[in-house]
């Protein structure tokens, strides 16, 4: 009996330990099992971009799109974020008033082209006053280009040993005109081919006596282009003296990019716009399209001649031509708000937010096309459905330089000099609370100096800018603190800003060109920058930003308009820039 209950106790013991091993073990596959499954779920979501061109991103391996090497699996950081991309508090995406718009596609049709140009000389209507015999020019009358010359004006008096000569023969001839009549007029033949008037011949031959000098008049009316030659100098036969071009009508040349050719042709209408007279709109046609291409810009010149008896247009105004009901056969294009667009050099890159609920970004090399009146086409880039930055790019961007990721200015990380020019997009959470209203009208003095400075650089006056820097200068060492005195953050706060000012303004009187005098205004204007954001003023100022300026580095001003005028370009690019922020 005892014998039966170890063999039930044996079968118990052995029916565990077999039921253990089976089971357990079928749970550890199914578990490990589960947890391979997951490990292919996670890499299934993995994204493959190309080390050379981060834009690409697929998700798959494979090879780029563009150089054909092979794609990488995308790195992330412990926050989830790749090497491209940043993220910003939401307070600071608050503050800088970031807006955000969903790429979507327009379909094709008619639309608008717009391209920039320039007013040039009709080369058809340019003439050289040339001269006819060889000497020295003794008086010239034509002396600046500009110089407006009417047809049979004195332009020019010659002493030439050839025409002294010739004279004598003529004096001899016109003895001998009624016996060798042939001589007479062969002689007075090879002076019309000297183009020298009839009159001036009748005058020697009365007279009997040679004149040393004769008079060159104007062939044709214009206005002087080129001057060729001075007084003293040699001419010879056909020599160009001046040039003259006849300015009653010109040319508006514009520049058209390669994917824009397909849309252009010879005799479609254009409309015109000069930037002299925004309100004055000049319909023409296009009566040239440049066979070849310009290999360095990519381009091709588009012509229209306008009528310009009044004189409204002069060469090198800035114009604007818009092509209406342009057909396009492609389908369907991309485009996004001019606005969303940030150049530097031949780059042109916007910044996307790739989270929809949080503030990460990442900027994006594009490929543009035509400009689409407020809008440009994208060729290659971004797609449908990319949530891109319309408003406070250069905030972002700036952002992005400063956390040391890929932005505009550079690809890689920038260094502290160029962080700190770009610091001016940032918002400033440092300010002195109840500045006396005393002092800051002292302050407003010291603004006042700035901004005659800055119109002096508008103007590209370089001796008057020294002038005035030195000015304000002045006006800052003769700041009086006594309002302050007695609050210890305030002195602390302005001894190291007003140093820096001071610093920066001795520093500006030793520049020689106003190249560099320019790069050292923009840590000038960061100095009164902070100091406005420190202690406030009574006045509205418009913090202005230029991309372009300090080699690309960017540079911002201050201003008390909200109209842009550009002190780092003058009029070359005298509306390049942003209104960035206010300070009030």
């Amino acid at each position: 009996m005892k014998r039966n209950y170890i063999y039930v106790a044996l079968a118990l013991v052995l029916g565990v330990m077999l039921g253990f091993f089976m089971f357990g073990k079928t749970e550890s596959v199914t578990l490990e099992k589960h947890d391979h499954d997951h490990e292919v779920g996670l890499k299934s979501n993995e994204m493959w971009t190309c080390s050379m061109h981060p834009q690409i991103m697929k998700t798959e391996a494979g090879d780029c799109p563009i150089c054909g090497m092979d794609l990488i699996p995308v790195t992330t950081d412990d926050s989830g974020l790749t090497a491209q991309q940043f993220k910003l508090s939401k307070n600071a995406t608050a503050l800088a008033n970031i807006e955000t718009t969903v790429i979507g596609e327009s379909a094709h049709g008619d639309k608008g082209l717009n391209l920039s140009g320039t007013i040039t000389v009709n080369d058809d209507k340019v003439f050289v006053q040339p001269a006819h015999f060889n000497g020295r020019i003794d008086k010239l009358y034509v002396t600046s280009v500009g110089q407006k010359v009417i047809k049979g004006q004195l332009v020019a008096t010659v002493y030439s040993p050839d025409l002294i000569r010739a004279q004598q023969e003529l004096i001899t001839a016109y003895k001998m005109k009624e016996s060798q009549p042939e001589l007479y007029s062969a002689v007075r033949t090879k002076f019309k081919n000297w183009m020298i008037h009839d009159g001036q011949l009748n005058e020697i031959e009365k007279s009997g006596n040679v004149v040393n000098q004769f008079r060159i008049y104007a062939h044709v009316s214009g206005t002087v282009s080129e001057i060729s030659a001075k007084e003293g100098d040699h001419v010879m036969d056909g020599k160009a003296i001046f040039k003259v071009s006849n300015l009653s009508t010109v040319w508006a040349e514009f520049d058209a990019y390669e994917n824009q050719i397909r849309t252009l042709k010879v005799g479609q209408s254009i409309e015109i716009v000069a930037k002299a007279y925004p309100n004055k709109k000049i319909a023409s046609k296009i009566t040239f399209i440049d066979p070849i291409l310009k290999a360095s810009t990519r381009t091709v010149t588009v012509r229209a001649v306008l009528d310009n008896k009044d004189g409204l247009f002069k060469p090198g105004m800035f114009v604007e031509g818009v092509f209406s009901n342009i057909k396009d056969s492609k389908a369907e294009v991309l485009t996004i708000p001019v606005t969303s667009v940030m150049w530097t050099g031949k780059r042109s890159v916007v910044y996307l937010k790739v989270s929809l609920n949080e503030p990460v970004f990442e900027m994006r090399e594009i490929t543009l096309g035509s400009k689409l009146g407020d809008t440009y086409e994208v060729i290659d880039g971004i797609t449908q459905g990319d949530i891109i930055v319309t408003n406070g790019t250069f905030t972002v961007d700036a952002a992005a330089q400063l956390k040391g990721k890929s932005s505009m200015m550079n690809q890689n990380n920038i260094s502290n000099e160029d962080a700190n020019i770009l610091e001016s997009h940032l918002i400033s959470e440092e300010e002195v609370k109840d500045a006396p209203e005393i002092f800051q009208k002292q302050l407003e003095t010291v603004l006042l100096a700035y901004v005659k400075l800055k119109d002096e650089l508008v103007a590209s006056d370089f001796e008057s800018a020294k002038v005035q820097a030195r000015q304000l200068l002045k006006i800052v060492n003769e700041v009086d603190t006594k309002s302050i005195s007695e609050d210890a953050k305030m002195m602390s706060l302005w001894g190291t800003q007003s140093t820096k000012i001071k610093n920066n303004l001795t520093e500006i009187q030793t520049v020689n060109d106003i190249l560099s005098f320019r790069n050292t205004f923009s840590k000038v204007s960061l100095d009164v920058k902070h100091m406005i954001e420190l202690y406030g003023v009574s006045v509205k100022v418009y913090v202005q930003f230029c991309p372009m300026s300090n080699q690309n580095k960017g540079g911002y001003w201050l201003s008390l308009e909200e109209k842009i005028k550009n002190p780092y370009y003058g009029e070359v690019m005298l509306e390049c820039g942003e209104n960035d922020k206010i300070l009030e």
